[in-house]
């Protein structure tokens, strides 16, 4: 019995290893499977976003597009909230993670990133009437929208505001009017969009944060380097050639690629 019981325990042990452990490298992997596999949310635009037409688009989706072809792979998008992304990436779920993902000091702890493909700049939005919160520093003991794990969500909570969470754009502006928090930490294009839409709405910009630097995350360790680097040369090819500003261009009407 306690032969058999080995057997068992051994059996498990190996169906347990994760599928990426077949191949030498995460680029062996891509290329022989003919596909790699991106994380996105899908409903942050001009980020990552459905179109009227049903079709994936976006600066994102765009660019891992971009990178798939260029790494003469397919491109398969799986769309979600970004809160279960990088712990995707972690188990292998997912190859890229492509979501206007800010580097920030506490990811660089974990990740290894790309090349910078973008810049963004970040607003801090109240509700209209809201005089309470002017900066950073006056969000400390008040409630804020973010998605959860975000940069956004972690930038609030480090000058004292507590999270109360908001899986889309539309999602945090609905939480400010609706009295559900007091602010929100957000893209400045995808604001501008937002406003561009809805004149009329209820909200306003109280502070402008310096821009961040946007990337795409690896996890650490010699099975990634080589996929890293390759994906690196795609986005310099890209810089070199134009077709990353023409991209950024296309989606936000300026070019995001430079600061």
């Amino acid at each position: 019995m306690k032969k058999l019981f080995v057997v068992l325990l051994a059996v498990l042990m190996l169906c347990g290893c994760s599928r990426t452990k077949e191949y030498a490298t995460h680029l062996d992997k891509v290329q022989a499977e003919g596909k790699v596999i991106i994380a996105t949310e899908g409903m942050w635009e001009p980020w990552t976003y459905v179109d009227g037409e049903g079709n994936l688009t976006g600066y994102d989706v765009e660019l891992g597009k971009k990178i798939a072809e260029k790494l003469g792979v397919e491109a398969e998008f799986v769309t979600g909230d970004f809160t279960g992304f990088l712990s995707g990436l972690d188990n292998g779920q997912y190859d890229l993670v492509i979501n206007g993902i800010d580097v920030t000091d506490e990811r660089k702890e974990k990740y290894d990133f790309s090349e910078t493909y973008a810049y963004a700049v970040s607003y801090l939005i109240v509700k209209g009437d809201n005089e309470d919160i002017k900066s950073l520093e006056d969000l400390n003991g008040k409630k804020l929208t973010n998605s959860l794990g975000s940069s956004y969500a972690n930038l609030g909570e480090s000058y004292g505001a507590t999270n109360v969470g908001g899986d889309t754009f539309a999602d945090t502006i609905n939480n400010l009017l609706n009295g559900y928090a007091d602010a929100s930490i957000n893209s400045a294009d995808t604001y501008g969009l937002y406003i561009k839409e809805h004149p009329d709405a209820d909200v306003k910009v109280v502070a402008t944060i310096d821009p961040l630097d946007v990337a795409i995350p690896f996890v650490k360790g010699e099975y990634n380097d080589s996929f890293r680097e390759a994906v690196n040369e795609v986005i310099r090819e890209m810089k070199a050639s134009g077709e990353l500003s023409a991209l950024s261009v296309q989606f936000f009407g300026t070019d995001i690629t430079v600061k």
